[in-house]
């Protein structure tokens, strides 16, 4: 689903960490090396349709590397 985030990300958390998360291969792959972790937030979101709402955000990031493969798991 594509998506645009409106506000900053807030209570974020890190869900798992380095070994811990499941993808670790294919983001170092697709990304490069680095302390991964999966985070979650929540945030305004505009959706396809043009509605606004508040969702619950889930990446990955690393440092050097950024924020990638943000996904709505909620709307809220």
């Amino acid at each position: 689903m594509r998506f645009e985030i409106l506000s900053e990300i807030a209570d974020v958390e890190t869900i798992a960490a380095g070994t811990g998360i499941r993808e670790i291969a294919r983001l170092r792959k697709l990304y490069g090396h680095g302390f991964w972790r999966k985070r979650k937030g929540i945030g305004q979101v505009r959706l396809p349709d043009g509605n606004i709402r508040l969702a619950e955000i889930h990446w990955y990031e690393a440092p050097a590397i950024g924020r990638k493969e943000y996904k709505i798991k909620q709307l809220l």
